[in-house]
């Protein structure tokens, strides 16, 4: 029987991947690491020998997401304004421990899949479970957990690539949209916008954000040359960012609320910007995130 030092030391070796994958099936960093800690109070009352911990906390973990997704779906449907997923940044040291084939965008069509075909996507595609250890964890016959994720990648094609960018290119774009945008160059974002491009802000109703989705180049342009001719303060950079995988800025605005931008790109232009204003989904941008960089 293990001491319940070795308990702990097995949880804690499985605590990030555990994170990162209720992360990804619930869209929320806070949300994920409640279910990882309702996991680590069930894994504390095992008496019993566990075979394959990962494995077992796998399915103890997904179980709890199941559940939860029930009662976000419902308090996604009151939400006010546009709802995105919590922006998943990570320090420069950090970025291959967290990454994944999924990004920002993917995260976003995700929400169109029924909780069993998000979970058994995830779980077969990305955290390569094994058929047979996906199947129990969803209490499912393991032909039913292959017609399940089948149809997820069927619904999930239309989402666009499913790629990241490399760190470096990603901050060029990132700061070449932010330094276009808080001047109001409209020759500059033209270049680099694509003709259909979209705006979509959360905030949640806690801080000022675009109501509505904002569609179109010339829409997307009077919009931020609007913007930089107002008086008081320039937005900041703080830091540009792989943000799930594609560009991004993390910045503070004229009247000092942060937020982050994620740059979804359409071949080399940007087909859609995401802007995740709303504090409650902030709370994780720590010091530590942006650690060695220097506001411009």
């Amino acid at each position: 029987m293990p001491t319940s030092d070795q308990r702990t030391a097995e949880f804690e070796s499985q605590r990030k991947r555990l994170v990162h994958l209720g992360y990804r099936m619930l869209g929320s960093i806070g949300e994920a690491e409640d279910v990882v800690q309702d996991a680590w109070l069930r894994w504390s009352e095992v008496t019993d020998c566990v075979d394959s911990p990962a494995a077992y906390l796998t399915r103890v973990v997904t179980r709890l997401c199941l559940d939860q997704l029930k009662s976000a779906r419902v308090r996604r449907e009151t939400y006010l304004g546009t709802w995105l997923p919590e922006p998943l940044i990570s320090a420069a040291d950090e970025v291959e421990e967290t990454s994944d084939e999924v990004t920002f965008t993917l995260m976003l069509a995700m929400e169109r899949l029924s909780p069993l075909e998000r979970a058994a996507f995830l779980l077969h595609d990305i955290f390569d479970v094994a058929l047979a250890e996906i199947a129990v964890a969803l209490d499912r016959q393991p032909a039913a957990v292959r017609q399940l994720a089948s149809r997820a990648r069927k619904h999930l094609r239309e989402s666009g690539p499913r790629y990241r960018i490399e760190a470096a290119e990603a901050e060029r774009i990132a700061d070449a949209f932010f330094f276009a945008a808080r001047d109001g160059d409209v020759t500059r974002l033209s270049e680099i916008l694509a003709h259909d491009v979209e705006i979509q802000a959360d905030g949640g109703g806690k801080v000022i954000a675009f109501p509505v989705v904002i569609r179109g180049l010339h829409r997307a342009l009077r919009l931020f040359a609007s913007q930089s001719r107002k008086n008081g303060a320039r937005p900041t950079l703080l830091r540009s960012a792989l943000i799930d995988g594609l560009p991004g800025c993390i910045s503070v605005d004229g009247n000092g609320v942060l937020q982050t931008m994620i740059l979804g790109m359409r071949g080399a232009k940007i087909g859609t910007i995401y802007i995740v204003r709303n504090p409650e989904k902030l709370s994780h941008v720590s010091a530590a995130s942006l650690k060695g960089q220097s506001a411009r």
